[in-house]
């Protein structure tokens, strides 16, 4: 699918769209799976990349924290579902990731648009984090996130102490 036209995004308040995903532990993960928990859904460009390797990276190192304020952490690539598993195990995330392939679900989370890259303009994921509640709804939408330091500033964003 190529998006056309500006890219519907997503606001606190909003059903999370559906979707079912091959994961990295080799099974399939549903929005239907994450009911009744407190989600951060994160989106990223590429598996071993250096900023995408330090975001999972980040998430992991702080998942205690994460989790001990009552959230889940998954994240969502377009990238291959073999290489999604590979990248996952290689850096000991503790946390599933998914294979977004064809990108739909991406485009449903407004999170696949234009991109510009020194000059070049092109189709592409566009870094960005949900917070989805337990009723399945979007608590905390943020397009256009850094890589770095992003869970620094997420852990701010919902109040959350880091766990040392």
């Amino acid at each position: 699918m190529t998006t056309s036209g500006p890219v519907r995004r997503l606001t606190a308040g909003d059903a999370a769209p559906a979707f079912s995903l091959p994961d990295s532990e080799g099974g399939t993960t549903s929005l239907a799976d994450l009911a009744g928990e407190r989600t951060i859904l994160y989106f990223f460009p590429q598996v071993d990349t250096p900023a995408c390797t330090q975001e999972a990276c980040d998430f992991r190192d702080s998942l205690a924290g994460l989790n001990g304020a009552g959230l889940r952490v998954v994240g969502v690539s377009p990238d291959p579902a073999a290489d999604v598993r590979k990248f996952a195990a290689a850096q000991h995330l503790g946390f599933l990731l998914l294979a977004d392939e064809d990108h739909a679900v991406a485009e449903a989370y407004g999170t696949w648009g234009e991109k510009v890259n020194y000059g070049r303009v092109y189709q592409g994921l566009i870094r960005s984090t949900f917070v989805i509640g337990t009723d399945g709804r979007i608590d905390v939408a943020q397009y256009n996130v850094r890589a770095k330091g992003h869970v620094a500033k997420l852990h701010r964003d919902l109040k959350i102490l880091p766990v040392d």
